[in-house]
Protein backbone atom coordinates (compact mmCIF):
# COMPACT_ATOMS: atom_id res chain seq x y z
CA UNK A 1 0.00 0.00 0.00
CA UNK A 2 1.22 3.46 -0.88
CA UNK A 3 -0.67 6.19 0.99
CA UNK A 4 0.78 9.59 1.83
CA UNK A 5 0.50 11.31 5.21
CA UNK A 6 -1.60 14.06 3.62
CA UNK A 7 -3.99 11.45 2.21
CA UNK A 8 -4.35 9.97 5.69
CA UNK A 9 -5.23 13.40 7.05
CA UNK A 10 -7.82 13.80 4.28
CA UNK A 11 -9.40 10.45 5.09
CA UNK A 12 -9.48 11.32 8.79
CA UNK A 13 -11.20 14.61 7.91
CA UNK A 14 -13.75 12.60 5.94
CA UNK A 15 -14.35 10.30 8.91
CA UNK A 16 -14.78 13.23 11.31
CA UNK A 17 -16.97 15.42 9.09
CA UNK A 18 -18.96 12.72 7.30
CA UNK A 19 -18.80 14.65 4.03
CA UNK A 20 -16.40 14.77 1.08
CA UNK A 21 -17.02 18.49 0.58
CA UNK A 22 -16.45 19.24 4.29
CA UNK A 23 -13.26 17.16 4.28
CA UNK A 24 -12.07 19.08 1.22
CA UNK A 25 -12.67 22.39 2.99
CA UNK A 26 -10.87 21.18 6.10
CA UNK A 27 -7.84 20.23 4.01
CA UNK A 28 -8.02 23.36 1.80
CA UNK A 29 -8.40 21.45 -1.47
CA UNK A 30 -11.14 21.37 -4.08
CA UNK A 31 -13.85 18.73 -3.87
CA UNK A 32 -12.76 17.06 -7.15
CA UNK A 33 -9.22 16.81 -5.78
CA UNK A 34 -10.50 15.33 -2.52
CA UNK A 35 -12.66 12.81 -4.38
CA UNK A 36 -9.73 11.76 -6.55
CA UNK A 37 -7.44 11.34 -3.52
CA UNK A 38 -10.06 9.28 -1.69
CA UNK A 39 -10.44 7.00 -4.72
CA UNK A 40 -6.67 6.53 -4.75
CA UNK A 41 -6.73 5.59 -1.05
CA UNK A 42 -9.47 3.02 -1.62
CA UNK A 43 -7.62 1.59 -4.62
CA UNK A 44 -4.41 1.33 -2.60
CA UNK A 45 -6.19 -0.47 0.27
CA UNK A 46 -8.05 -2.71 -2.14
CA UNK A 47 -11.29 -2.74 -0.11
CA UNK A 48 -14.28 -0.36 0.18
CA UNK A 49 -13.66 2.24 2.88
CA UNK A 50 -17.00 4.03 2.93
CA UNK A 51 -20.47 4.22 1.42
CA UNK A 52 -22.44 7.38 0.65
CA UNK A 53 -26.08 7.08 1.69
CA UNK A 54 -28.29 10.12 1.38
CA UNK A 55 -25.25 12.41 0.94
CA UNK A 56 -23.87 11.13 4.25
CA UNK A 57 -20.62 9.15 4.44
CA UNK A 58 -20.75 5.87 6.39
CA UNK A 59 -17.41 4.16 7.01
CA UNK A 60 -17.03 0.44 6.51
CA UNK A 61 -15.29 -1.64 9.16
CA UNK A 62 -12.01 -1.28 7.25
CA UNK A 63 -12.67 2.43 6.91
CA UNK A 64 -13.11 2.77 10.67
CA UNK A 65 -9.84 0.91 11.24
CA UNK A 66 -8.07 3.20 8.77
CA UNK A 67 -9.52 6.29 10.47
CA UNK A 68 -8.28 5.13 13.88
CA UNK A 69 -4.87 4.35 12.38
CA UNK A 70 -4.74 7.82 10.81
CA UNK A 71 -5.77 9.36 14.14
CA UNK A 72 -3.02 7.48 16.00
CA UNK A 73 -0.41 8.49 13.42
CA UNK A 74 -1.57 12.11 13.65
CA UNK A 75 -1.24 12.08 17.43
CA UNK A 76 2.24 10.61 17.19
CA UNK A 77 3.28 13.23 14.67
CA UNK A 78 1.87 16.06 16.79
CA UNK A 79 3.80 14.71 19.76
CA UNK A 80 6.99 14.53 17.70
CA UNK A 81 6.53 18.13 16.52
CA UNK A 82 6.09 19.28 20.10
CA UNK A 83 9.19 17.36 21.20
CA UNK A 84 11.18 19.07 18.44
CA UNK A 85 9.72 22.46 19.38
CA UNK A 86 10.69 21.83 22.99
CA UNK A 87 14.26 21.11 21.99
CA UNK A 88 14.28 24.31 19.96
CA UNK A 89 12.88 26.23 22.92
CA UNK A 90 9.58 26.91 21.15
CA UNK A 91 6.03 26.45 22.41
CA UNK A 92 3.87 25.69 19.41
CA UNK A 93 1.25 23.01 18.86
CA UNK A 94 -2.43 22.21 19.40
CA UNK A 95 -4.02 21.24 22.69
CA UNK A 96 -7.32 19.30 22.72
CA UNK A 97 -9.40 19.41 25.89
CA UNK A 98 -12.90 18.03 26.49
CA UNK A 99 -14.87 19.24 29.54
CA UNK A 100 -18.30 18.66 31.03
CA UNK A 101 -20.70 21.57 30.67
CA UNK A 102 -20.42 22.86 34.26
CA UNK A 103 -16.67 23.34 33.77
CA UNK A 104 -17.42 26.12 31.28
CA UNK A 105 -17.72 28.47 34.25
CA UNK A 106 -13.98 28.31 35.00
CA UNK A 107 -12.16 26.54 32.15
CA UNK A 108 -12.01 29.54 29.75
CA UNK A 109 -10.08 31.52 32.38
CA UNK A 110 -7.68 28.62 32.96
CA UNK A 111 -7.12 28.23 29.24
CA UNK A 112 -6.75 31.98 28.86
CA UNK A 113 -4.01 32.20 31.48
CA UNK A 114 -2.25 29.23 29.88
CA UNK A 115 -2.40 30.85 26.44
CA UNK A 116 -0.95 34.03 27.92
CA UNK A 117 2.13 32.00 28.85
CA UNK A 118 2.18 30.13 25.52
CA UNK A 119 0.68 32.54 22.96
CA UNK A 120 1.66 30.49 19.90
CA UNK A 121 -0.45 27.43 20.75
CA UNK A 122 -3.93 26.58 19.48
CA UNK A 123 -6.62 25.13 21.74
CA UNK A 124 -9.62 23.01 20.74
CA UNK A 125 -12.14 23.00 23.61
CA UNK A 126 -15.10 20.60 23.53
CA UNK A 127 -17.93 21.35 26.02
CA UNK A 128 -20.34 18.43 26.35
CA UNK A 129 -22.47 16.60 28.87
CA UNK A 130 -20.74 13.89 30.90
CA UNK A 131 -21.76 11.07 28.56
CA UNK A 132 -20.25 12.96 25.60
CA UNK A 133 -16.97 13.57 27.43
CA UNK A 134 -16.76 9.93 28.56
CA UNK A 135 -17.29 8.76 24.97
CA UNK A 136 -14.50 11.03 23.74
CA UNK A 137 -12.33 9.66 26.56
CA UNK A 138 -13.08 6.09 25.43
CA UNK A 139 -12.21 7.03 21.85
CA UNK A 140 -9.03 8.85 22.98
CA UNK A 141 -9.92 11.92 20.90
CA UNK A 142 -8.39 14.58 23.17
CA UNK A 143 -5.31 15.24 25.26
CA UNK A 144 -7.08 15.82 28.58
CA UNK A 145 -10.57 15.64 30.06
CA UNK A 146 -12.19 17.61 32.88
CA UNK A 147 -15.11 16.13 34.84
CA UNK A 148 -16.39 15.65 38.36
CA UNK A 149 -17.33 11.95 38.19
CA UNK A 150 -14.68 10.00 36.22
CA UNK A 151 -15.81 6.56 35.04
CA UNK A 152 -14.54 3.91 37.43
CA UNK A 153 -14.44 1.23 34.74
CA UNK A 154 -11.70 2.97 32.69
CA UNK A 155 -8.04 2.88 33.78
CA UNK A 156 -7.14 6.54 34.15
CA UNK A 157 -4.42 8.95 35.06
CA UNK A 158 -6.56 10.98 37.47
CA UNK A 159 -5.81 13.96 39.70
CA UNK A 160 -8.11 16.23 41.69
CA UNK A 161 -7.50 19.94 41.27
CA UNK A 162 -10.48 21.76 42.81
CA UNK A 163 -13.55 21.18 45.01
CA UNK A 164 -16.93 21.05 43.28
CA UNK A 165 -19.54 21.64 46.00
CA UNK A 166 -23.08 20.59 45.02
CA UNK A 167 -25.79 22.83 46.50
CA UNK A 168 -29.57 23.12 46.64
CA UNK A 169 -31.08 26.30 45.20
CA UNK A 170 -34.51 27.89 45.38
CA UNK A 171 -36.06 31.06 44.00
CA UNK A 172 -34.83 34.03 46.03
CA UNK A 173 -38.40 34.78 47.18
CA UNK A 174 -39.05 31.15 48.18
CA UNK A 175 -39.85 30.65 51.91
CA UNK A 176 -36.98 28.13 52.21
CA UNK A 177 -34.50 30.81 51.11
CA UNK A 178 -35.21 32.73 54.33
CA UNK A 179 -34.53 29.82 56.67
CA UNK A 180 -31.19 29.36 58.42
CA UNK A 181 -31.33 25.60 58.00
CA UNK A 182 -33.54 23.08 56.24
CA UNK A 183 -33.71 19.35 56.88
CA UNK A 184 -33.90 16.90 54.02
CA UNK A 185 -37.31 15.78 55.26
CA UNK A 186 -38.62 19.33 54.82
CA UNK A 187 -37.98 19.00 51.09
CA UNK A 188 -40.32 16.00 50.76
CA UNK A 189 -43.21 18.15 49.47
CA UNK A 190 -41.03 20.22 47.12
CA UNK A 191 -40.84 19.69 43.36
CA UNK A 192 -37.28 19.22 42.09
CA UNK A 193 -35.64 20.56 38.92
CA UNK A 194 -32.61 18.34 38.25
CA UNK A 195 -29.96 17.84 35.61
CA UNK A 196 -30.43 15.01 33.13
CA UNK A 197 -29.58 11.43 34.21
CA UNK A 198 -25.89 10.71 33.61
CA UNK A 199 -24.62 14.20 34.45
CA UNK A 200 -22.06 14.40 37.26
CA UNK A 201 -24.28 16.70 39.33
CA UNK A 202 -27.26 14.38 38.95
CA UNK A 203 -25.18 11.33 39.85
CA UNK A 204 -23.96 13.02 43.05
CA UNK A 205 -27.53 14.04 43.99
CA UNK A 206 -28.97 10.59 43.26
CA UNK A 207 -26.27 8.90 45.34
CA UNK A 208 -26.99 11.22 48.29
CA UNK A 209 -30.76 10.79 48.05
CA UNK A 210 -30.40 7.00 47.80
CA UNK A 211 -28.06 6.87 50.81
CA UNK A 212 -30.61 8.83 52.87
CA UNK A 213 -33.63 6.94 51.48
CA UNK A 214 -35.07 10.19 50.19
CA UNK A 215 -37.34 10.14 47.16
CA UNK A 216 -37.13 13.43 45.26
CA UNK A 217 -40.38 14.55 43.64
CA UNK A 218 -38.96 15.43 40.22
CA UNK A 219 -40.86 17.90 38.09
CA UNK A 220 -38.28 18.43 35.33
CA UNK A 221 -34.97 17.02 34.11
CA UNK A 222 -32.95 19.53 32.10
CA UNK A 223 -29.77 19.38 30.05
CA UNK A 224 -28.03 22.52 31.29
CA UNK A 225 -27.35 24.47 34.47
CA UNK A 226 -28.77 27.62 32.91
CA UNK A 227 -32.09 25.88 32.24
CA UNK A 228 -32.18 24.59 35.83
CA UNK A 229 -31.46 28.06 37.25
CA UNK A 230 -34.07 29.76 35.05
CA UNK A 231 -36.72 27.16 35.96
CA UNK A 232 -35.96 27.53 39.68
CA UNK A 233 -36.03 31.33 39.41
CA UNK A 234 -39.39 31.02 37.68
CA UNK A 235 -40.83 29.20 40.68
CA UNK A 236 -41.12 25.74 39.12
CA UNK A 237 -39.29 24.03 41.96
CA UNK A 238 -35.99 23.75 43.78
CA UNK A 239 -32.80 22.62 42.07
CA UNK A 240 -29.48 20.89 42.69
CA UNK A 241 -26.45 22.40 40.93
CA UNK A 242 -22.73 22.85 41.29
CA UNK A 243 -21.86 26.05 43.13
CA UNK A 244 -19.68 26.85 40.10
CA UNK A 245 -22.93 27.28 38.15
CA UNK A 246 -23.56 30.27 40.45
CA UNK A 247 -20.02 31.53 39.86
CA UNK A 248 -19.24 30.53 43.44
CA UNK A 249 -21.83 32.90 44.93
CA UNK A 250 -24.74 32.36 47.32
CA UNK A 251 -27.16 34.22 45.04
CA UNK A 252 -27.46 34.75 41.31
CA UNK A 253 -30.19 35.82 38.86
CA UNK A 254 -33.18 35.22 41.11
CA UNK A 255 -31.96 32.06 42.86
CA UNK A 256 -30.32 31.51 46.25
CA UNK A 257 -28.51 28.62 47.89
CA UNK A 258 -30.53 27.10 50.73
CA UNK A 259 -28.79 25.52 53.70
CA UNK A 260 -30.00 21.91 53.48
CA UNK A 261 -28.63 19.35 55.93
CA UNK A 262 -25.94 17.24 54.23
CA UNK A 263 -25.22 19.87 51.59
CA UNK A 264 -22.97 21.01 49.98
CA UNK A 265 -22.16 17.53 48.71
CA UNK A 266 -18.38 16.91 48.70
CA UNK A 267 -17.67 16.52 44.99
CA UNK A 268 -14.43 17.50 43.22
CA UNK A 269 -13.05 18.33 39.78
CA UNK A 270 -10.71 15.82 38.14
CA UNK A 271 -8.29 16.17 35.25
CA UNK A 272 -7.96 12.78 33.60
CA UNK A 273 -6.58 10.90 30.61
CA UNK A 274 -6.26 7.21 29.69
CA UNK A 275 -3.68 5.61 31.99
CA UNK A 276 -1.68 4.25 29.05
CA UNK A 277 -1.61 7.59 27.23
CA UNK A 278 1.73 9.33 26.93
CA UNK A 279 0.99 13.03 27.29
CA UNK A 280 2.57 15.42 24.83
CA UNK A 281 4.80 18.13 26.32
CA UNK A 282 2.02 20.66 25.70
CA UNK A 283 -0.61 18.50 27.42
CA UNK A 284 1.74 17.87 30.33
CA UNK A 285 2.37 21.60 30.65
CA UNK A 286 -1.37 22.34 30.65
CA UNK A 287 -2.05 19.64 33.23
CA UNK A 288 0.60 21.14 35.49
CA UNK A 289 -0.86 24.59 34.89
CA UNK A 290 -4.30 23.39 36.01
CA UNK A 291 -2.92 21.65 39.10
CA UNK A 292 -0.91 24.67 40.22
CA UNK A 293 -3.09 27.58 39.06
CA UNK A 294 -6.15 26.64 41.12
CA UNK A 295 -5.35 24.15 43.84
CA UNK A 296 -1.70 23.32 44.38
CA UNK A 297 -2.66 21.65 47.64
CA UNK A 298 -5.04 19.15 45.99
CA UNK A 299 -3.85 15.58 46.42
CA UNK A 300 -4.24 12.48 44.27
CA UNK A 301 -7.74 11.40 43.34
CA UNK A 302 -9.39 8.72 45.40
CA UNK A 303 -11.33 6.38 43.18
Amino acid sequence: MNITFRQLRLFLALAETGSVSAAARAMHVTQPTASMQLREISASIGLPLYDVIGKKVHLTEVGRELAETARAIGRSWDSFEQQVDGIKGLSRGKLRVAVVSTAKYFMPRLIGSFCTRYPAIDVALEILNRDGVVQRLRDNLDDLYIMSMPPAEIALGDEVFMPNPIVVIAASNHPLARRRSVSLEQLADQRFILREPGSGTRMAADQFFHAHRFRANIRMELGSNEAVKESVAGGLGIGVVSRHALHGQQKEHGVSVINVSGFPLPSAWHIVHPASKKLTPLAQAFKQHVLTAIAPEAGPATR
